[in-house]
This record gives C-alpha cells, structure tokens and sequence, in this order.
C-alpha cells in the first residue's frame, strides 16, 4: 500500500516542464570558447563557430532575451559579436551545449519557476566537463530559483515535451551503458513523472546500433520535434540507402505506432534534411532541420545556404501559423554535431502562458 501511496505523490507534486512554445522569459545559450574541441575536435575555427553562434543568439534576441553563458576568457570575443537584449553571464564552463549541460526548466502553479539539474557527463564521458556538470546549478543559482537535482544521466537534448504529459525520448541515449547503467526504464520514467509532470514516456529507438557517428548517441532532438500537442516534424532523408535512412525509418516506425498521453495518434510531417549542406570531409555534420527553436512569435531554423532551406522553411511555416520563420546559417556549428536547439535552452515565463 505504502507503494501505491508513494507513486500517487510522485505523480502529483505539481511541476511541469511546459512544451517549448509557451512564453519565454528569455533563452539561455553558453558562448564557445574551447578552441581545442572546435579546432582539433571538429576541424572549423573557434572565430567562425562563434560568429555562428552569435548570429544564432541576436536573431533570438528580436524576439526575447537572451542570457549568454561567457566563460571569463572569453568575454571580449563575447562583446564584440553579441548585439542588444543579450545578457553576459560569466560562468567558468567547458563546452557550449546549453540544450546538454544547461538546466531544464519546471514551472508550479503556486511555487513558479525551478530547473533541474540532470547528471550532466558529456554525453557518456566524450569530454572533460568537470565545470559543465554543475553549470544548470549555477545557472538556476543565478537566477535565484530552485535546483532539483537527480541521479538520471540526461541532456535537454535528450528529451521532448508537449505540455500536456507526453514525453519522447531514445533508449539508444538513456538506456546506454555510458549514461545510466544501474536503472531501468520504470525507474527513469518515475523521474520524468516527478520532475516534469510526465504522464507518459514514448521511447524511441534513436540510433541503437550508433551508425551515424553522433556524438550524443541518437539525441530525441534530432529525431523529431513537436509542432503541437499531436503533431510531430519528424526528420527525414531522400537518400534512401544511407545508414541514417533506416535509423530515420525505424524511429519513424516507433512513432507511428504509438499514442500520446491524451491517447491520440500522431500527425507526423516530415522535414527533409540538408543532404546537400554535408561537408563529406567532416567526422560529423548537424544537418537536421527537425534541430530548430521556437522563441517568443519566432522559429529559429537552421540554415545551409542550399535550396532546401528554403523547403524546411516551407513546412515550418505551415507547421507554425502566426510565427516568423528565420532561416539562420549555422555551417560552422554544424560541425560540431549540433544546431540550433542544441545549443539554446528556454526559460518560461511564469505564469505559465499560450
């Protein structure tokens, strides 16, 4: 009986995570600065990531703010590219994945806004992050709100949300070895339920045989994001026979099977990736059009400089009535394996709105 007790008081403690197109308060994003990761690792210039970069953080700042993680080495490179309505917050951090090691946002009817820190190890241990592993404590510290820490190894990246108690997440990121090797499916669930008002968990296979080379190990957010409640943009290929095909038709697959929090089937339009924009040299390349963000009346969406950016814009606009679709170039970051939600993180406005 006391089980039964304990799960209903799991199941109402209040906080939720709301789905990411609720009212921002502001965007968090951390500025890079690691010339050894960007430079050795992923072969581009720390200077050309970060122009990236900030062009990323000023089309946002149109919008709402932005609060910049800078590391304080990095201050001035900082400064000089970042324009208006973007806030410098000197943090020490290792890397620049604020979607990863940043926190994930949680709002209560009377207690307002909280964050949670996940146990942040860079992705199963790929890269130092001795500072990145508390960087959402501090950040939420800063802020002067509420941590609730956890034992579940996660990243922002690695999960999606509707609002409504669906969550959607891949067991080839959080049922690997490198991340959680002591828990269970039920148990991590159980977390999601506490921490984030879940209702329901839909687990997706991701890339369970780790073909595509991503460093993360088959985020959610590259596999598909939610438009609204019951409709999903889900990433797609026209090369049929690449690997990435058939991990894209095996999650695909998983998502046409299943059914929300609310029992509804999913209405999945497809967003065809930038094939095109792949720099075939490069280890790897985020070339996801599903690895948007939706601000404040805004989409975020990654941009190549190919005719198939003009496409993904197509179906976003259809996808997002009353939002202004902006196409930003990100070739330089792609290198680095992430796009543009990888690297923003929302803060919601509190009360909870639209």
């Amino acid at each position: 009986m006391q089980h039964v007790m304990q799960q209903n008081e799991t199941r109402n403690s209040g906080w939720m995570m709301p789905a990411e197109w609720v009212r921002h308060a502001a965007t968090w994003m951390v500025w890079p600065h690691n010339t050894a990761l960007w430079e050795s690792g992923w072969g581009v210039t720390l200077p050309q990531v970060q122009e990236d970069f900030a062009r990323v953080a000023n089309a946002i700042a149109r919008f709402e703010p932005v609060k910049l993680v800078v590391d304080p080495s990095a201050v001035a490179s900082a400064k000089a590219l970042c324009g208006p309505n973007i806030e410098l917050i000197e943090l020490a951090v290792n890397d620049s994945w604020c979607r990863d090691s940043g926190p994930s946002f949680v709002c209560h009817p009377q207690q307002g806004l909280a964050g949670v820190s996940w146990r942040f190890n860079a992705w199963g241990g790929k890269s130092a992050h001795d500072l990145d592993e508390s960087l959402a404590r501090r950040a939420l510290n800063h802020l002067g709100v509420a941590c609730f820490g956890t034992a579940l190894s996660n990243e922002g990246g690695a999960i999606h949300v509707d609002g409504e108690g669906t969550l959607i997440t891949t067991e080839s990121v959080l049922l690997n070895p490198n991340r959680n090797p002591d828990m269970n499916k039920a148990e991590m669930e159980e977390i999601f339920t506490r921490l984030l008002g879940v209702k329901k968990t839909i687990w997706l296979p991701g890339d369970p045989d780790y073909v595509t080379g991503d460093m993360t190990d088959g985020h959610v957010d590259g596999v598909c994001a939610f438009a609204r409640p019951g409709m999903l943009l889900v990433d797609a290929t026209h090369d049929r026979h690449s690997v990435y095909a058939e991990v894209a038709r095996e999650n695909r697959r998983a998502l046409e099977l299943a059914t929300d929090a609310q029992g509804r089937r999913f209405e999945l339009i497809e967003l065809y990736e930038a094939s095109d924009a792949v720099d075939t040299e490069a280890e790897v390349f985020c070339a996801s059009y599903t690895n948007f963000y939706i601000a404040n009346g805004a989409i975020i969406m990654p941009a190549y400089g190919i005719d198939a950016d003009n496409v993904a814009a197509e179906v976003l606009a259809q996808a997002f009535p009353g939002r202004e679709v902006v196409p930003v170039r990100i070739n330089h970051l792609a290198h680095g394996g992430g796009g543009v939600h990888c690297i923003t993180q929302q803060q919601p406005a509190w009360p909870v709105e639209g």
